[in-house]
Protein backbone atom coordinates (compact mmCIF):
# COMPACT_ATOMS: atom_id res chain seq x y z
CA UNK A 1 0.00 0.00 0.00
CA UNK A 2 1.48 3.27 -0.69
CA UNK A 3 1.02 5.73 1.92
CA UNK A 4 3.25 8.52 0.88
CA UNK A 5 1.45 12.21 1.77
CA UNK A 6 0.85 13.70 -1.60
CA UNK A 7 -2.18 15.87 -2.70
CA UNK A 8 -3.20 13.55 -4.94
CA UNK A 9 -3.21 10.73 -2.04
CA UNK A 10 -4.93 13.01 0.29
CA UNK A 11 -7.48 13.55 -2.21
CA UNK A 12 -7.82 9.80 -2.91
CA UNK A 13 -8.46 9.22 0.40
CA UNK A 14 -10.91 11.79 0.56
CA UNK A 15 -13.10 10.29 -1.81
CA UNK A 16 -12.51 6.53 -0.19
CA UNK A 17 -14.09 8.38 2.86
CA UNK A 18 -17.05 9.95 1.27
CA UNK A 19 -18.31 6.43 -0.39
CA UNK A 20 -17.51 4.89 2.61
CA UNK A 21 -19.92 7.61 4.12
CA UNK A 22 -22.55 7.56 1.80
CA UNK A 23 -22.15 3.54 1.82
CA UNK A 24 -22.23 3.54 5.35
CA UNK A 25 -19.33 1.63 5.31
CA UNK A 26 -17.93 0.16 8.49
CA UNK A 27 -15.21 -1.38 7.27
CA UNK A 28 -14.12 1.42 5.11
CA UNK A 29 -14.82 3.97 7.66
CA UNK A 30 -12.49 1.46 10.41
CA UNK A 31 -9.45 1.60 8.34
CA UNK A 32 -9.96 4.84 7.18
CA UNK A 33 -10.49 6.47 11.08
CA UNK A 34 -7.34 6.31 13.43
CA UNK A 35 -8.11 4.31 17.40
CA UNK A 36 -7.62 7.06 18.48
CA UNK A 37 -9.60 9.67 16.61
CA UNK A 38 -10.97 12.67 17.85
CA UNK A 39 -13.61 15.01 15.91
CA UNK A 40 -15.94 17.72 17.03
CA UNK A 41 -19.25 17.37 15.85
CA UNK A 42 -21.61 20.46 14.45
CA UNK A 43 -23.57 20.03 17.17
CA UNK A 44 -20.09 20.58 19.59
CA UNK A 45 -19.85 17.19 21.39
CA UNK A 46 -16.49 15.26 21.05
CA UNK A 47 -16.54 11.99 19.27
CA UNK A 48 -14.16 9.06 19.15
CA UNK A 49 -13.64 6.95 16.88
CA UNK A 50 -16.18 4.40 18.20
CA UNK A 51 -19.27 7.27 18.56
CA UNK A 52 -18.45 7.48 15.20
CA UNK A 53 -18.95 4.06 13.93
CA UNK A 54 -21.69 3.19 15.91
CA UNK A 55 -23.83 5.96 14.56
CA UNK A 56 -23.53 3.77 11.35
CA UNK A 57 -23.78 0.61 12.58
CA UNK A 58 -26.94 1.78 14.46
CA UNK A 59 -27.94 3.56 10.83
CA UNK A 60 -28.87 6.18 12.75
CA UNK A 61 -26.63 8.36 9.92
CA UNK A 62 -27.82 8.03 6.66
CA UNK A 63 -25.80 10.88 3.86
CA UNK A 64 -28.37 10.24 0.24
CA UNK A 65 -25.86 13.00 -0.78
CA UNK A 66 -22.58 14.39 0.05
CA UNK A 67 -20.95 17.20 -2.40
CA UNK A 68 -17.36 18.38 -1.11
CA UNK A 69 -15.44 21.07 -2.70
CA UNK A 70 -11.90 21.47 -1.07
CA UNK A 71 -10.81 24.80 0.21
CA UNK A 72 -7.25 24.29 1.23
CA UNK A 73 -4.96 21.19 1.74
CA UNK A 74 -1.49 21.34 3.55
CA UNK A 75 1.10 19.04 3.90
CA UNK A 76 3.38 19.24 6.95
CA UNK A 77 5.82 16.83 7.11
CA UNK A 78 3.84 13.23 7.79
CA UNK A 79 0.19 15.33 8.25
CA UNK A 80 -2.04 16.43 6.00
CA UNK A 81 -4.23 19.38 6.89
CA UNK A 82 -7.59 20.03 4.30
CA UNK A 83 -10.79 22.13 4.63
CA UNK A 84 -13.50 21.84 2.60
CA UNK A 85 -17.09 22.79 2.34
CA UNK A 86 -19.79 20.06 2.01
CA UNK A 87 -23.55 19.74 0.85
CA UNK A 88 -24.85 17.09 2.64
CA UNK A 89 -28.75 15.28 3.05
CA UNK A 90 -29.80 12.42 4.41
CA UNK A 91 -31.68 11.46 7.60
CA UNK A 92 -30.18 11.57 10.99
CA UNK A 93 -32.66 9.57 13.53
CA UNK A 94 -34.61 9.13 10.57
CA UNK A 95 -35.22 13.05 10.24
CA UNK A 96 -34.29 14.20 6.93
CA UNK A 97 -31.76 16.97 6.68
CA UNK A 98 -30.25 19.47 4.14
CA UNK A 99 -27.73 21.51 4.84
CA UNK A 100 -24.13 22.80 4.14
CA UNK A 101 -21.00 22.01 6.51
CA UNK A 102 -17.48 23.57 6.56
CA UNK A 103 -14.82 20.75 7.54
CA UNK A 104 -10.87 20.47 8.53
CA UNK A 105 -9.37 16.82 8.66
CA UNK A 106 -6.56 16.49 9.92
CA UNK A 107 -4.63 13.24 7.92
CA UNK A 108 -1.53 11.27 9.44
CA UNK A 109 0.63 8.94 7.57
CA UNK A 110 1.03 5.50 9.16
CA UNK A 111 3.11 1.99 8.42
CA UNK A 112 -0.20 0.93 7.67
CA UNK A 113 -1.58 3.66 5.49
CA UNK A 114 -2.71 7.36 6.00
CA UNK A 115 -5.72 7.47 8.71
CA UNK A 116 -7.61 10.33 9.76
CA UNK A 117 -6.67 11.84 13.50
CA UNK A 118 -8.66 14.41 13.69
CA UNK A 119 -11.10 17.34 12.75
CA UNK A 120 -14.03 19.51 12.99
CA UNK A 121 -17.52 20.64 11.35
CA UNK A 122 -19.73 23.27 11.66
CA UNK A 123 -22.84 24.22 10.00
CA UNK A 124 -22.41 27.26 7.39
CA UNK A 125 -25.02 29.24 5.15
Amino acid sequence: MDNKLTENSILEQENKLYRAIKDGNITALDQMLHDDLLFIIPSGETITKQIDLDTYRNGALKVHELLPQVEHLTIIDDIAVITLTIKLNGKFNDVPFEANFRYIRFWKKFSDGIKVVGGSGIAIS
